[in-house]
């Protein structure tokens, strides 16, 4: 028998857990199904369902051994209560031990995909885990070492989600605007290696002791390289962290000129213009396809800007930069802006400039979801 456990962290707990002793109740279910009639299995069904619900901790059921065992089958209650009341609620015997034998195999086998780490056998369990293309957070993830003192960077949820949804535990996530090192940290909180690239040396520097300050659980690597990420030699860089292609792409660039994160002139946020802005997206672009896994995602994260009353279309421009070199779109997702306290002290004034301009307060950013042929 395929031992399995979950073994993605999820979210906030939403229903109480339950531990049972699996080898038991695979028993059980193996039992019901060489019955004949459905109202004796229905009954059986509806007496193990009040005995668990009644004494989660005392039933024939509950694993007596250490929490997560090779024996213990852990399970939210309200899940594995609603497994079983379907099957009181079914009428035929046919259809009884077709639920039945799908319960046993979310508790004895695993069922994964070829870029995450999800049992599909048990995907109703991944409550954490989005699937909608619209996300209003209201608040960013301030656990571990995150912090919100870095102009431009984005929520913590945001790289949680797509390495949840497209890649493996140990695999390498690379990260071509490091920045305060957001996607870094949740490497290290999720068990994936991380590889940063960051212009600004001071930035790098302070971003790599913030990402050390966090616990590694893991024991994943997780680096920043001082390097402009037009330019770097992607594959020199991996090839010091011991691997030649990467299975996850973050890139997170300024939105051109909308912060200026330096002086720089490498600094894209201070590109001559929104062509030349653009250009060298495609170099980065390009640079990522190439040392990327055939089949893996790029995730790109960037909004649109106004320019003298003219709203120009960043995102959807930048999006066709990295579709020109090869990824092609999987999916766009519409992130709410969070509101800064600057921001909600002149709330009136920009309500006013809208009105007067004829356009409409931005509220939103992109996550372009695309994928490497």
């Amino acid at each position: 028998m395929d031992i399995e456990i979950l073994s993605l962290p999820l979210g906030e707990e939403t229903s109480p857990k339950l531990i049972l002793d699996r080898d038991k109740l695979v028993g059980t279910i193996d039992q019901l199904m060489d019955w004949e009639a459905a109202a004796q299995i229905r009954s059986e069904v509806q007496d193990m369902m009040n005995r668990i619900l009644e004494s989660p901790d005392s039933n024939p059921w509950t694993s007596k051994e250490i929490p997560m065992n090779g024996r213990a089958y852990r399970v939210d209650m309200d899940i594995f209560t609603g497994n079983l009341q379907q099957i009181i609620d079914t009428r035929t015997t046919d259809r009884i031990r077709y639920y039945l034998q799908r319960l046993k195999t979310s508790i004895t086998r695993v069922k994964t995909g070829k870029i995450n780490d999800i049992n599909l056998n048990r995907w109703k369990e991944y409550k954490d885990i989005r699937t909608d293309s619209l996300w209003v957070d209201k608040k960013r993830d301030r656990g571990g070492a995150h912090m919100a003192s870095y102009w431009g960077n984005f929520i913590p949820q945001i790289p949680r989600q797509m390495m949840l949804r497209y890649s493996k535990g140990h695999e390498y996530v690379l990260d071509t605007f490091a920045g305060s090192g957001t996607t870094l940290i949740e490497c290290r909180r999720l068990g994936r290696n991380g590889i940063g690239l960051e212009l600004n040396s001071t930035v790098s520097r302070k971003a790599q002791f913030i990402v050390d300050s966090e616990e590694n659980p893991y024991d994943v690597k997780t680096r920043i390289f001082n390097a402009n990420s037009v330019n770097a030699d992607y594959k020199e860089i991996l090839s010091q962290m011991g691997v030649k292609k990467v299975h996850l792409a973050m890139l997170h660039p300024p939105y051109y000129d909308i912060i200026r994160f330096s002086d720089n002139a490498d600094d894209l946020s201070n590109a001559a213009n929104v062509d030349d802005f653009l250009d060298r997206l495609g170099e980065i672009a390009r640079r990522t396809y190439n040392v990327l896994e055939r089949g893996r995602y790029a995730i790109l994260v960037i909004g649109d800007k106004y320019h003298k009353g003219e709203w120009i279309p960043l995102g959807f421009w930048s999006m066709q930069k990295m579709m020109d070199v090869g990824f092609h779109l999987k999916s766009i997702v519409i992130k709410n802006f969070q509101q800064t306290k600057g921001k909600r002290s002149q709330e009136e004034l920009w309500r006013y400039r809208a009105m007067v301009g004829g356009y409409y307060v931005f509220k939103h950013e992109y996550i372009f979801v695309l994928q490497r042929d």
